[in-house]
């Protein structure tokens, strides 16, 4: 049983440790001045790989693998580091999450942040991954933006970076995360992508989420969840992840030892 009182008001006295404790705070705005980088390309993101990085990059390889006129700039910003903050960066995102992506296709150039967005806009513009469903996809585009939070700020942060285990909370968010595994995997059952036989941004909005996570690479977490019961959401994700587009995105704004990681994306020959 916690000792612990909720103050009638409560106060921002410490960081309140963790993974990420560095990185939070209850206030918005920049925490520096730093000037983003622009390319040569119409399409300038800035991005990590995450899995809301990742639903960009595998649109964007997608569209040029469709033949779309998509090439794009895919700058690094490394939220470990405290990138999110710098004023450029806020001024394309006041949230201070990525992805952020300026487009510059027009007269004006546009900003546009939150992934969803992002997906729309691109799709939109190419009139392309939004399936003759339209409804249908947008409800699970949506579902999945209500959805991952949980998974990530919830299920993720309490299992893999609070800085104890805490029964309650890993207990609750494990409970809604096979909840949402079971409502995709009853959805699945008779349908080969979310939205029907069409593959749309709702899968590549999901995929980064719900497939990593069925392939035992979130959190490292599978065992724990038995992800290996979710055969339909399994089948799912392992066609989503035999496309090359989707192959090439997720190796986009990565960091770490895998060889196949890209900082930075600048060209199609910087995957090949």
């Amino acid at each position: 049983m916690s000792d612990y009182t909720p103050p009638r008001v409560w106060t921002w006295e410490k960081e309140s440790g963790g993974t990420w404790a560095s990185q939070n705070r209850p206030i918005a705005g920049p925490t520096h001045d730093k000037d983003l980088p622009r390319g040569d390309h119409p399409y300038q993101l800035y991005s990590m790989g995450t899995p809301n990085g990742q639903k960009v990059t595998i649109l964007f390889e997608e569209l040029l693998a469709a033949g779309h006129p998509t090439e794009y700039d895919a700058w690094l910003i490394d939220i470990s580091e405290g990138d999110q903050f710098g004023s450029g960066f806020v001024a394309v995102n006041p949230n201070s999450k990525i992805p952020a992506l300026m487009d510059h296709t027009g007269d004006t150039p546009v900003r546009l942040f939150e992934s969803a967005a992002i997906l729309l806009h691109l799709a939109e513009r190419y009139d392309a991954f939004l399936g003759p469903d339209r409804p249908e996809m947008l409800s699970w585009l949506f579902w999945l933006q209500g959805a991952a939070p949980y998974l990530g700020g919830g299920f993720g942060h309490f299992y893999a970076y609070a800085p104890e285990p805490m029964e309650y909370p890993i207990d609750r968010y494990a409970m809604e995360t096979k909840r949402q595994l079971d409502v995709l995997d009853r959805h699945l059952a008779d349908r080969r992508f979310l939205a029907g036989d069409s593959y749309t941004i709702a899968d590549i909005a999901t995929f980064p989420w719900y497939g990593r996570l069925v392939f035992g690479k979130a959190y490292d977490a599978g065992e724990f969840l038995s992800v290996q019961d979710y055969t339909h959401v399994l089948r799912w994700a392992h066609e989503i992840d035999a496309r090359p587009a989707v192959r090439r995105g997720t190796r986009v704004n990565r960091t770490g030892d895998d060889p196949s990681f890209v900082r930075e994306r600048h060209a199609a020959s910087d995957l090949d």
